[in-house]
């Protein structure tokens, strides 16, 4: 209230304003009953029972009892092609995650807490839901579903190694047998109707944009198959963004990611990529010398022949390294055991998480561009939402469209997650058309977006309230951003794993008993993935490095009412020490001010505010020039204003008045 008492006119000004708050677009959950007679579907749901009956047949022929059906594709993408979405199809389920299961008489659905309400919008009711994830609920089921000496069959190139351990375990003395069969039963009833697999060209990326050339980063990888105690004499690339980033090549088969449908076998004294060959121009073939067979000659192989390949090979006197965490069970299983070396993750997704300093400058010149469109979304925000014109999935388009618009841009690097009020409490929620909610002034609104760039890959989420937020939201919101600046500047010894300093992110929330569920960062690639392992603060992530990039992104939720989080991405740097020592820490890229209204100062230690206050100077010198050059002079004014420095005293400032002056005016709609 002291803030307040020194300018009592403003006070009555947005007491006039948000004492007329905007109507909120609040649509009705339309989802399926089948308690009924007759049955209700909603209009989304997918009739699903020509498709289970022709599944069932092709079953039938293989004697299986049972067919699992993963949400993946034979490379263990986190994002999968339209080619690849058997499990979309079969159920009408759309949702990124879940496992859905058939038997002769029944079929079942699983999926987690994000997915529940649109899996009620878009599955018949020949479909149980079940409300729950991993391999022992789905085994459980089945062992009441399927009599003893059942088969539950699965393709094993949809199933990681993990995978099929632990349902082969958990099956074991149940008298049911896993059963891996080659073809797709999935596709053979899809037929005709399934998306063919791209074909568009698979180019090169321009040395501008590129850390190493290609041959460089082969002879990386050989040397560290040299130096490896078990010398292996191949490594197998399984994960697509490998193969991508190790001859520098992209293309777009997979939706927000550049990458192409391959498979690399590099041995000791040869290269081979699987993919298919009428995808590349002359110049991408001369790029990859593949008229030679010399240890530096890359030769092009179909595709569908690795599984074959890599058996042929694996039966000589060799020994092929690979990563357990991408490669499908199809492909482990051809390799005898002996002749494995096998660590989680391969030499070449360990090697691409460190960048070099070509790489980090790409990068953070990606980061200053991207923070343009950020900013204009939010100005234009600030000066729509009032008029209650402005929606969930117009906004997401809208920021989608104004990061098009920027140079070297190549799309969005995910789904926006656009946000509003108790939508924002669920973590991963992205409106689509149909269901969305408005943005009002009464509400806060999270938004967690990111961009694909030929210089480096982006991600960023702030959260905002436009109007008076409650006593609570203040403190939430500021806790969580106590969290990030804690990590954000942490000093920490190299090496360290990121599980070990990831609490510094939740202290702040821990102390008055809130948190959140779910990780605290990840990496991220140079025009590659926007969650690049094996980088981040998970217990599987490696141990942090010097050149290492990863997001920072803490949040608290609040059940039915709203969200926050607060999401930049760092570099991981030496830090400068009073004494001698191998130390480290973080440089924040994302350059985006965080929301003033937000902000309760007095939580803040001096050390935090003058931290805060630094990264709003590097803003203002890296991001101001680039809106002055191209003239958005209005965002460069809310730029001005949103990076003024914070004090800790609640004084009324000439400054300060005049940004809620501005604020107000805006809130009403008038122009300044």
């Amino acid at each position: 209230m002291a803030f307040w008492s020194c300018c009592p006119w403003l006070v009555l000004l947005c007491a006039y304003t948000w004492g007329h708050p905007k109507p909120v677009d609040q649509k009705t959950e339309d989802v399926r009953n089948c308690s009924t007679s007759p049955q209700y579907l909603p209009v989304t749901a997918v009739n699903t029972t020509v498709r289970l009956n022709a599944l069932r047949q092709q079953m039938h022929t293989k004697n299986l009892s049972a067919y699992i059906i993963p949400d993946t594709d034979a490379h263990m993408s986190e994002y999968i092609g339209e080619h690849d979405k058997r499990r979309a199809w079969i159920t009408g389920f759309t949702g990124s995650a879940g496992t859905a299961v058939v038997t002769m008489e029944k079929a079942g659905l699983w999926t987690d807490s994000r997915y529940w309400t649109q899996a009620e919008r878009e599955i018949d009711c020949n479909w149980e839901l079940h409300k729950e994830v991993g391999t022992a609920p789905i085994v459980k089921w089945l062992l009441t579903k399927i009599p003893a000496g059942g088969r539950v069959g699965f393709d094993p190139f949809l199933f990681s190694i993990s995978s099929w351990k632990s349902y082969n375990m958990t099956l074991q003395g149940s008298d049911r047998e896993l059963v891996s069969i080659t073809t797709n039963l999935v596709d053979l009833v899809w037929g005709s109707e399934r998306p063919p697999v791209p074909s568009q060209p698979i180019y090169i990326l321009q040395e501008a944009f590129t850390g190493s050339t290609w041959q460089e980063k082969v002879s990386c990888i050989r040397s560290q198959m040299q130096k490896h105690p078990k010398t292996p004499t191949a490594v197998l690339l399984s994960a697509l963004d490998e193969t991508a980033w190790l001859f520098n090549l992209r293309s777009s088969d997979i939706p927000y990611n550049p990458f192409f449908y391959s498979y690399t076998l590099l041995t000791d004294s040869s290269i081979r990529l699987f993919v298919n060959k009428s995808r590349f121009n002359s110049e991408t073939l001369q790029y990859l010398n593949s008229s030679c067979t010399g240890s530096m000659c890359v030769q092009l192989k179909d595709y569908s022949q690795v599984r074959d390949s890599v058996q042929a090979y694996a039966s000589g006197a060799v020994r092929v390294w690979i990563g357990t965490s991408s490669t499908t069970y199809g492909l482990y299983k051809v390799i005898p055991e002996e002749k494995l070396v096998a660590d989680t993750y391969s030499p070449v997704m360990v090697t691409k998480a460190v960048k070099n300093s070509k790489e980090q400058d790409l990068l953070r010149a990606s980061h200053v561009r991207d923070a343009v469109p950020v900013i204009r979304y939010l100005v234009w925000l600030e000066k729509n939402v009032p008029k209650g014109t402005v929606n969930e999935f117009s906004g997401a388009e809208l920021l989608d469209k104004f990061r098009g618009e920027e140079e070297l841009s190549s799309g969005p690097s995910f789904e926006t997650i656009s946000a509003s009020g108790l939508n924002a409490a669920l973590a991963h929620y992205s409106p689509t058309k149909e269901f969305h909610r408005k943005l009002s002034s009464d509400e806060m609104y999270l938004v967690d977006s990111g961009g694909q760039y030929w210089d480096g890959t982006t991600d960023i989420t702030r959260t905002v309230h436009w109007g008076t937020p409650s006593a609570f939201q203040k403190e939430a919101y500021t806790r969580v951003l106590i969290g990030n600046i804690d990590l954000s500047r942490l000093v920490f010894p190299a090496s360290t794993s990121g599980k070990m300093v990831e609490a510094f992110a939740r202290r702040a929330l821990w102390e008055v008993g809130l948190n959140y569920g779910h990780g605290t960062g990840h990496g991220i690639g140079n025009f590659l993935s926007v969650h690049e392992w094996p980088v981040g603060f998970q217990s599987n992530s490696i141990n942090m490095g010097k050149g290492m990039f990863t997001s920072i992104e803490p949040g608290y939720y609040q059940d039915e009412e709203f969200g926050i989080r607060l999401e930049d991405v760092a570099l991981v740097v030496e830090a400068k020490t009073k004494y001698p020592g191998t130390y480290l820490t973080f440089e924040v890229i994302s350059l985006v001010p965080y929301d003033r209204n937000l902000i309760d100062v007095s939580l803040l230690s001096p050390e935090q505010l003058q931290y805060l206050n630094n990264y709003y100077q590097t803003i203002r010198e890296k991001v101001g020039p680039e809106l002055q050059r191209r003239q958005l002079l209005e965002e460069f004014a809310w730029l001005q204003q949103h990076t003024e420095p914070l004090s800790s005293r609640a004084l009324c400032s000439t400054s300060s008045a005049t940004m809620l002056a501005v604020s107000a005016f805006v809130i009403l709609g008038w122009s300044v």
